[in-house]
This record gives structure tokens, sequence and C-alpha cells, in this order.
């Protein structure tokens, strides 16, 4: 029997959750050593939750982000990945996504994710179609927090911290 197609809009909480209980290496394109970009954020508490994360990241191979060695390319990534994490724009995710369908079975991917504000409908497609899971427009660390009752510990979602402008 063939799965039910997922709903790209919105994500059943048992999706992300096997998602998420289900991988332990995770490869960050996009990653930053930059302490004060998301990607960091996302690395080192991704890192702190028992996850390993290799960063990937053209102009810093070779270098170090939260020690772990930086690689250029999925296809310089020693060992197995369970997902890739893109944390690059819409258009770039695509190619990406591209490049894990062609290193799937070699490296034994599993999931595509796409960051808060990337969704790329044509990759997630070929990658669906390969037999990847996707998710889109989401953060793996929001998710695994709200997932796991963490998010208002750091006041998000309780009314108290938000991105919008008060007005006076």
């Amino acid at each position: 029997m063939d799965t039910p197609p997922v709903n790209h809009d919105t994500y059943d909480d048992e999706y992300l959750r096997g998602i998420l209980n289900g991988v332990k290496t995770i490869v960050m394109v996009g990653a930053s050593d930059n302490w004060n970009r998301p990607s960091f954020f996302a690395m080192k508490y991704l890192q702190k939750k028992g996850y390993r994360i290799i960063p990937v990241n053209p102009r810093a191979v070779g270098t170090e982000i939260l020690g772990e060695k930086v690689v250029g390319d999925l296809k310089d990534v020693p060992g197995p990945i369970d997902m890739v994490d893109i944390f690059r724009n819409s258009e770039a995710a695509g190619k990406i996504t591209d490049e894990a369908i062609a290193l799937a079975r070699e490296k034994k991917i599993k999931v595509i994710w796409m960051q808060i504000t990337v969704r790329n409908d044509e990759a997630a497609k070929r990658a669906e179609d390969a037999g990847l899971k996707v998710v889109m427009n989401r953060c793996p660390k929001i998710e695994y927090a709200r997932l796991n009752g963490e998010l208002s510990w750091n006041g998000i979602n309780s009314q108290v911290i938000s991105s919008k402008r008060r007005r006076i």
C-alpha cells in the first residue's frame, strides 16, 4: 500500500517526531561559524540534544564549527547521512536536493529538511519520488523544542516575546 502524500502546508506531529527520533547524523548545508547566525544556534542546540551535525560551507572548508570539521559539499561528508538540513534559499534548495537524491543510496540519506522560509515544491516532489521524506519551511530546532515542551522555556509561543514591533 502506498503512503498518502504529505501535506507540506501543515505537518502532522507524528510525522515530524518520527523524523527527529529516527535521525542521528544531520548535514547542515549553509552552516555558519558566525555565532549570531540562525544556523549556528540551530547547530549548537541540536548537538546538545545528541545529534551529530556536519557543517557544509564551501567558504569555510577545513575549519571547524562547534567542534565539527567543515566540508564543502555533500559528497565530501564522511560516512552515512540521515538528514540534509538546508539553510540556503528556495532556489538553491533545488540543486542541493538533487545532489542529495543522487547520493541517497550511497550515503543512506532518508530526509530532506528545508529551513524556515525555504520551500521548493518541485524539489520536494523529486525527493519524495526517490523515496525520501521531506519537510519544508520548518526548523528542526524549533520543532524538536515544540514537540518536547521546551518552547515556553525560551519565551516562544508564550505571548511574552514577539517579533512584531509594538505600536505606540
